[in-house]
């Protein structure tokens, strides 16, 4: 076999670069579906290598064929990224999506590729194909409700907004924010008391952990409240917990911390159901998404959106793509 010189590599992604912006707008479904897949999974290993190039690098080991190696999982995920720009550029509601904070060209290109707005009249079946249907099963034997490719995006869209929720420019991660506040305050009152039982029957969950503590009712909400308040949390509530039932049935903060991102989630993707029913069929989706706080309806439209028409808003120059 003959071997592969590292100048010749940058060269031929060169070219390849090249001819897949080329054709990146007119990618299929399947074929940007591919390409964000491979991203993701060069990421994977870049960092990997990155990991490992740190670590013999702090050893004073030799690390040249890792760091080779790094260089070009970076730099052809940066290609494949700027090819799926491309393709997320061609489509309004591709573009809408980049518009806001927290969603970059590959999400968007995702999101696209995943979701045909034929085949979604209203956005609960979106909700659906991404697994964000908390009461769906997925039973022995049979078929995956969900899409799982579709449902990691969106975990990844949900960290995102978490990330960029202090930015000025940021709206979901602000949703996130506020709602996990409301389920914060819900759960401190026993209002998921029935779920947290649910879960302890359904699940195996192991009785030395902190999250056995909270779905037991094992910690009194005074003890729940110095948990939140505390700098480090980590083996905390197991050692205020006292014996099951004695306290309030809650969840596990990392269980709050899913919820609020799923309202968040579910909230962006209605807009992005929204606006890519309205360009693509000249009107109004059937069932706008209407977002409940308190028992009443809050109507939400599609920011950045007006009139059928993206109105994207100047970026400070300090503003960075998550």
């Amino acid at each position: 076999m003959d071997s592969i010189t590292t100048s010749a590599v940058p060269e031929a992604l060169s070219r390849l670069t090249k001819d897949v912006r080329l054709a990146a707008s007119d990618l299929s479904a399947q074929e940007a579906r591919y390409l964000v897949d491979a991203y993701y999974t060069l990421q994977d290993h870049r960092i990997e290598a990155q990991n490992q190039v740190r670590a013999l690098t702090a050893s004073e080991e030799p690390n040249v064929l890792l760091s080779w190696l790094f260089d070009q999982h970076y730099l052809l995920e940066k290609e494949i990224g700027k090819a799926l720009g491309t393709f997320s550029s061609s489509r309004t509601p591709g573009v809408w999506a980049m518009s806001i904070t927290g969603i970059g060209p590959v999400i968007a290109a995702g999101l696209l590729a995943h979701i045909d707005i034929e085949q979604a009249p209203t956005v609960g079946h979106i909700w659906s194909f991404a697994g964000l249907n908390p009461e769906a099963k997925w039973e022995k034997k049979q078929k995956r409700p969900w899409n799982a490719r579709l449902k990691t995006l969106c975990w990844k869209i949900g960290e995102s907004f978490v990330k960029v929720s202090g930015r000025e420019s940021d709206i979901y991660g602000k949703v996130y924010v506020a709602r996990k506040q409301i389920e914060i305050a819900r759960n401190l009152d026993g209002v998921f008391a029935d779920q947290a039982a649910r879960v302890l029957s359904e699940k195996n969950i192991g009785k030395t952990t902190d999250a056995f503590a909270y779905y037991s009712g094992s910690l009194a909400r005074a003890d729940a409240e110095t948990i939140l308040a505390a700098p480090a949390r980590e083996g905390l509530a197991r050692k205020l917990a006292g014996e099951p039932g004695s306290g309030v049935a809650m969840l596990p903060p990392a269980h709050i911390h899913a919820r609020a991102k799923r309202v968040a989630v579910k909230l962006f993707l209605a807009h992005f159901h929204w606006v890519s029913y309205e360009s693509h069929f000249g009107e109004l989706p059937p069932k706008p998404y209407v977002i409940e706080h308190q028992g009443h309806a809050h109507f939400i439209a599609p920011p950045h959106w007006l009139g059928g028409q993206i109105v994207i808003p100047a970026k400070s120059e300090d503003e960075d793509e998550a």
